[in-house]
């Protein structure tokens, strides 16, 4: 059987040599050990291969004292060639937080032969303070200072409190941390205005005593020029009745002249606290979620191992300085999917063209990565391209058709896949038994299709001769939920996708990693619930919808930004003016009973504006609601509105705007007590 196997691996030209080796050549970094804390050090690997290749290359690091395990940095993703060598995409490590003896691995693996070979070289990380003094440093981010105090005890824990010098506006704090037995402490200082002068001091808690440290001042440098940022317009300013508690919004922009992809977080009223703009990925950057304690996850173009895109093909893990923590790819994750059995989610390039009916593969991430799960795993959506028969889904070119579907992969603590739910496994329709599932013969509700590098479609790659010109953009999910526990009290630990072709929120069973992954139930227009319009609205049900998610945990209050595509296209322009042309803002009562199956509105709010797409929607502790009206087209440019409403009189209506702040377009908003406290939603 051997033998069969690698005849047939060298009629598809990847013979193995018989002594097949990987040997590094070298790991170097950009600068020599020892360096200070916060030093950016750039590492190199060079390896060579006496097989067909290609090499790739993923770097760990463990902190002082401690091992690889969760070190993960940089996972897997190709090198650069040369005849039989090999160099990896640089890796760029900034410690930030511990002093000490750092541990830097390599692992160097041919997936082709599964030859592999690794190597460790000890790096060693001084302390920013010396004596007894802490002190303030610059970071990449000129809004961003690195706080580093004096040794704690053991048992007691650490803070940072910061304000501005010249008026003694609130402070802001860091969250706690614990004290270790050696070392300093180390904070990332964020939400600072530009060309401000600020004083901030570490608080140490023991046994319930708070004891303030030495202050010292620090002064935040100028917005870079060579970043184009937004404007922000105020046209209600925050009030009396406006959450003032939560007073930093924190905002993708993706429609800024000459800078197209940047996250900002205001004030409230639009003056700018901070920003990140990846200078790796100047081509595409989108924030899908902030962290508890500071923090970022956002999907990345840049190279990952199918060289025809590198269109959203990274998702990494920033600081608040903007240093990359850790980051995975396609390419990686394609591999560890084929390792959990998976048989429609692999790489894209090994499959022939045209490709033949059947054939399926996954090809970027896309819209969402949370990491609420429970043990600290993370989530990402990704599309998955299938290509059926002809004539699926009312296609009239006589040719097969390329039909873009979803996954959802779940990454353990080192970002390893555990669990993957692939939507066309799940397409069956309604069957005899069981619940309703996802229907392959229903197409996009507004007949969405894609093309090679359309915007606002992932990457395509099966496109081609002799399949139809379009792809069948079926589902389009854009937003992923965990959901600890259902309405009966259960501990489902079960996830809503917000499945925005199909006008439709569904819940699949993950069951905290040891669910099918089959749809439980379909929420929205001919889906499992009834809806129960005790404001007799004309057209109750959601379309076209953004960031569906249940926000108290447990009693079911869904809330949604309703785009209302459908809902405007069906009446149609001017005559759904003044109000059916806007999109709303929803909140949702859901009641899962068998037997009855029904969401009840608690709010159903005229935003005022119509977002033909994106969005965001959050409900705040104190019981208003946060939205965000993204894609609003006013004169030819596309502007969004984040707006603040309270609850209105008997739900429906437009409720009373207590903020509204315009900029250029953007994806999505939260808003937020400071960078180190988002929702937990």
């Amino acid at each position: 059987m051997e033998k069969v196997l690698k005849l047939l691996l060298c009629l598809a030209g990847l013979c193995i040599p018989a002594s097949a080796t990987v040997a590094i050549v070298s790991l170097k970094p950009s600068s020599k050990s020892p360096q200070l804390l916060g030093t950016s050090i750039t590492w190199t690997a060079i390896a060579t291969d006496t097989s067909t290749g290609p090499l790739t290359f993923q770097f760990n690091v463990a902190p002082p004292g401690g091992t690889f395990t969760n070190g993960l940095a940089k996972d897997f993703n190709v090198g650069t060639q040369s005849g039989d060598t090999y160099t990896s995409q640089p890796f760029v490590w900034v410690p930030t937080k511990v002093e000490g003896a750092y541990q830097i691995q390599v692992v160097i693996k041919d997936f082709h032969s599964g030859d592999s070979a690794s190597k460790t070289v000890q790096f060693q990380v001084t302390p920013l303070v010396t004596g007894k003094t802490p002190v303030a440093v610059k970071t990449a981010n000129p809004l961003v200072a690195l706080f580093s105090a004096p040794a704690c005890a053991v048992g007691s824990t650490m803070r940072v409190s910061f304000q501005q010098t010249s008026q003694k506006t609130p402070a802001t704090t860091t969250n706690w941390a614990n004290c270790r037995a050696n070392g300093t402490m180390t904070f990332e200082i964020a939400g600072m205005y530009p060309s401000t002068t600020y004083e901030m001091f570490a608080q140490t808690e023991t046994g319930g005593k708070v004891t303030d440290g030495t202050t010292v001042n620090f002064t935040t440098g100028p917005l870079p020029t060579n970043i184009v940022f937004p404007s922000f317009t105020t046209i209600v300013p925050p009030g009396t009745k406006t959450d003032t508690a939560l007073k930093v919004l924190l905002r993708d922009v993706t429609n800024v002249a000459g800078n197209p992809y940047l996250a900002v977080a205001t004030d409230l009223s639009g003056d700018i606290i901070w920003y990140y703009a990846s200078s790796t990925s100047p081509t595409h950057m989108v924030v899908t979620r902030p962290l508890l304690n500071g923090g970022m996850l956002s999907i990345q173009s840049g190279l990952a191992w199918n060289p025809a895109s590198q269109s959203q093909q990274i998702v990494r893990q920033t600081d608040l300085a903007g240093n990359v923590v850790r980051e995975t790819n396609t390419g990686a994750i394609q591999q560890q999917l084929l390792a959990l059995g998976a048989t429609g989610l692999g790489p894209c390039n090994v499959i022939p063209t045209p490709a033949p009916i059947g054939s399926s593969c996954l090809g970027s991430f896309h819209h969402d990565a949370i990491q609420s799960l429970p043990n600290g795993y993370t989530a990402l959506l990704t599309d998955v391209e299938e290509i059926f028969p002809p004539g699926t889904q009312g296609d009239t070119s006589g040719l097969p058709v390329d039909v873009v579907g979803d996954a959802v992969v779940v990454l353990n603590q080192n970002w390893q896949a555990v669990w993957y739910f692939d939507a066309f496994q799940h397409d069956g329709g309604c069957p005899p038994s069981g619940p309703c599932q996802l229907d392959i013969t229903r197409p996009a509700l507004m007949g969405n299709t894609c093309g090679i590098n359309q915007q606002g479609c992932p990457a395509i790659f099966l496109l081609g001769p002799n399949i139809a010109p379009s792809a069948k953009d079926w589902l389009h999910v854009n937003s992923l939920y965990y959901w600890p526990k259902d309405n009966f009290g259960g501990a489902s630990g079960d996830i809503i996708l917000s499945v925005r072709h199909q006008d439709w929120a569904v819940k699949i069973d993950y069951n905290n990693g040891s669910g099918t992954g089959d749809i439980l139930w379909r929420m929205g227009e001919q889906g499992d619930f009834t809806f129960n319009n005790i404001y007799n609205d004309p057209w109750p049900w959601f379309s076209y919808q953004h960031d569906v998610g249940i926000e108290d945990h447990g009693t079911g209050v869904m809330s949604i930004l309703d785009n209302g595509d459908v809902r405007v296209a069906a009446i149609g322009y001017p005559a759904c003016l003044p109000t059916d042309c806007d999109s709303r803002g929803l909140a949702l009562t859901i009641d899962e009973t068998p037997g009855s199956m029904q969401v009840t509105p608690v709010l159903s709010a005229d935003l005022g504006y119509y977002s033909t797409a994106e969005g965001s929607a959050q409900l705040l502790p104190g019981g208003t609601y946060f939205f965000i009206a993204s894609a609003v087209v006013v004169l030819n440019y596309l502007n969004s509105y984040s707006l603040e409403i309270l609850p209105t009189a008997g739900g429906m209506g437009t409720g009373t705007t207590v903020l509204n702040l315009l900029t250029q377009q953007g994806y999505r908003a939260w808003q937020m007590t400071s960078l180190y406290n988002p929702p937990t939603t």
